[in-house]
């Protein structure tokens, strides 16, 4: 590892070290979010609300890939932050081959098992007749190019972990300009509306994986993509899948409720479900800045839980610091302009109505969902797969039978607060699990827990 990057993995002021590794990554996640907001803004030009339906209806699938992606980035960053904690650093190279060359075999599964059963994932993702071609081309679209979609979550993940976190930044910054700018071509120039659409999200994602390769290839000390060195043992695959599995889970869930989020929607109208594909596109720039935050610090707490807890200790703290302040801040901004931001994208009354109550009610759970996205990092850098389990099903597990009591009882409003009940559920059991813990991860963290 070069000496920069030890010296913020080991030496420099916390909060320099955090700006180090979360701010380029709140930033390359804020990036992706513009480019999920101006895709839809993309598509609402075009003033069709099945298009919007089927790029919302769509969600749970680029969930399931993105959860293959980093099922083996985030299991293998985790250990390899480890790694070089424990100056490792020849295992390192194992661990970086292993994830490059199981990604392209995982990516190459979803495209031969995913694109004969084309019709069936359309019906099952609960397209109707007016959203049905739509929703197919975009998902022919991202199961032929699943691969690249795949490899550039793996690949982002493994960058970062090392340290090199500006790197990773910049793959992520590639990948929305090259896709901002092919979604301009494709829609205001060649008219190919939602295929046009899904190919720029390949073709971005295939540019920004080439690029990461290239720093791999010629900067990086450690990592390598070479298959000379690819290794398969059991300490590899039993490191990366402890938390990598949690991980895929977790994701899964999310594309699941997704899913089932959109069928309990689609009974009060399109509107409902276009309102709240576009609010949660709106939300997600808050979720990814304090997600950004979290996960940006993963290495170094993955890093210092093998070289030194007491810095740790003190990363977690002033995380949760800054999870405060930029809640507290993103909460006020948006309920005094909602309105204004949905009508960004519609002219549909209605669907402003909706789709402002959704920011409302979904933010309220802000702050909670940003220190619990911080309980599951902890628990993937410190190498905790039981608890990372649980916080990758315990959402899920709670949404699904609050989802139906509160529909039952309180119709399209019941379906929205079930979202912030089950953030609450899962803020809950990371707090319970990280108190029971404290003593293994380090005795010092019972002063952040107690």
């Amino acid at each position: 590892m070069d000496a920069k990057n030890l010296y913020y993995f080991e030496e420099a002021p916390i909060a320099k070290s955090v700006a180090h590794f979360a701010v380029p990554m709140m930033l390359g996640m804020s990036m992706s979010v513009i480019y999920s907001i101006l895709n839809a803004y993309f598509i609402g030009t075009l003033h069709n609300t099945a298009m919007l339906t089927a790029l919302a209806l769509t969600l749970p699938l680029f969930a399931v890939i993105m959860a293959l992606g980093n099922l083996l980035g985030i299991g293998s960053g985790a250990f390899i932050s480890r790694l070089l904690g424990e100056k490792r650093y020849n295992d390192v190279k194992h661990v970086s081959s292993f994830a490059f060359y199981s990604s392209l075999i995982l990516g190459l599964l979803v495209v031969v098992f995913g694109l004969p059963l084309l019709d069936p994932i359309v019906h099952f993702l609960g397209a109707n007749s007016e959203s049905f071609a739509f929703t197919k081309d975009y998902v022919m679209i991202m199961l032929a190019g699943s691969p690249f979609i795949l490899l550039f979550f793996m690949l982002e993940n493994i960058v970062r972990s090392e340290g090199a976190a500006t790197t990773s930044m910049m793959g992520m910054i590639l990948n929305v300009i090259v896709n901002i700018i092919l979604d301009m071509v494709v829609i205001f120039v060649f008219h190919w509306g939602i295929i046009g659409v899904a190919s720029a999200t390949v073709i971005s994602n295939l540019v920004a994986s080439a690029y990461y390769i290239f720093h791999i290839r010629y900067s990086s000390q450690f990592l390598t993509v070479s298959i000379k060195v690819f290794k398969i043992n059991t300490e590899i695959v039993s490191n990366v899948f402890k938390i990598g599995v949690p991980v895929f889970i977790m994701s899964l869930f999310m594309g699941a409720m997704s899913l089932i989020f959109n069928r309990f929607l689609i009974e009060y109208g399109e509107q409902a479900v276009a309102g709240f594909g576009i609010s949660s596109r709106l939300l997600q720039f808050p979720e990814f800045i304090l997600m950004g935050l979290c996960e940006g610090i993963v290495p170094m707490i993955a890093f210092n839980f093998a070289a030194n807890k007491e810095r740790m200790k003190q990363t977690i703290t002033f995380t949760i610091k800054m999870i405060v302040i930029l809640a507290t801040v993103f909460g006020a901004v948006v309920y005094l302009i909602s309105d204004h931001l949905i009508g960004l994208f519609t002219q549909d009354i209605q669907l402003i109505e909706m789709g402002s109550y959704i920011l409302h009610v979904t933010f309220l759970s802000l702050f909670i969902t940003g220190i619990t996205v911080l309980f599951t990092g902890i628990f993937q850098a410190t190498a905790q797969g039981t608890a990372a389990f649980v916080m990758s099903i315990i959402q899920g597990i709670t949404l699904i039978p609050v989802l139906y009591i509160a529909n039952q009882i309180n119709g399209f409003h019941g379906v929205i607060w079930s979202l912030v009940i089950s953030d609450v559920v899962a803020f809950l059991v990371g707090a319970i699990m990280l108190y029971i813990l404290r003593n293994k991860l380090q005795p010092d963290l019972e002063s952040i827990v107690a």
